[in-house]
């Protein structure tokens, strides 16, 4: 079914704008005022007045009375939790990205496709104070950094070839791949030795490594990453990170396409 389809006959314009306002807050903006929300969704006032009204109502959204701010609401934390306890996957994962913890005490991430970007949906943070900040929720393009690169590597051949040539690359970094010839050699490489390598790709100083999970039809499904400042990268032999993170992607996927 095409966007256009779904919009026509399946679509709820009230429910997508509720949506889009909740969408609005960010670990960066944690709360936000009628005016911001205004800028950051182009809804007209008073429609967003009435929206907000309703999403306070319910609890999703929590307002300040003193300063008229907006944050979101403890049901979202309630309906957090709900989808943590019975979403197998992350259950799955959870103590196979511990063990990986506990072997190198770096940040470890689970990250997913979701509309054409990798998304962030679990992390642990790394044991030292210098650390690349990673936040469930957060998103980037797939053509920049080792957990993106590794779900576009596995796409299906013509998906892929559709994402690319329809991308259009911004830098994120000095040495962001911004030319598609050289990310789809990048890419056929990625196949190749089974794991994804990036430095600084999306966030100067940062250093990942990423390999792919699969499903039980053995599609791409997500990317499990370490990171590590560079200035801490000596005290790792590369060969060891690599191994932990292949290992850790390949135990989820055996645990997930035995359920």
């Amino acid at each position: 079914m095409n966007d256009q389809m779904f919009k026509k006959n399946y679509s709820m314009q009230t429910l997508h704008k509720a949506l889009q306002i909740l969408r609005s807050f960010s670990y960066e903006h944690k709360t936000l005022s009628l005016t911001e929300l205004h800028k950051r969704t182009g809804l007209s006032k008073p429609s967003l007045q009435r929206l907000l009204s309703t999403l306070v109502y319910e609890g999703l959204l929590h307002k300040n009375s003193e300063t008229k701010r907006y944050q979101l609401g403890l049901e979202l934390l309630f309906l957090g939790h709900l989808v943590e306890k019975n979403t197998s996957f992350l259950n799955i994962a959870a103590p196979v990205m511990k063990e990986m913890w506990v072997k190198i005490e770096e940040c470890i991430s689970l990250n997913v496709i979701e509309n054409e970007k990798r998304k962030c949906i679990d992390f642990i943070a790394s044991s030292h104070q210098l650390q690349t900040m990673i936040t469930v929720g957060q998103e980037s393009p797939l053509y920049a950094g080792a957990s993106a690169k590794i779900l576009l590597a596995y796409f299906p051949a013509e998906i892929q070839k559709e994402y690319l040539a329809k991308i259009q690359f911004e830098p994120l970094s000095s040495t962001t791949i911004i030319d598609k010839d050289v990310l789809y050699e990048e890419l056929q490489s990625i196949q190749q030795r089974g794991y994804a390598k990036s430095n600084g790709e999306r966030v100067k100083g940062a250093i990942s490594y990423s390999a792919p999970i699969f499903n039980p039809q053995n599609e791409i499904l997500a990317s499990i990453s370490i990171t590590i400042p560079s200035v801490r990268i000596d005290d790792y032999e590369e060969q060891e990170l690599v191994e932990t993170v292949i290992e850790g992607a390949r135990i989820i996927t055996g645990k997930i396409q035995k359920n």
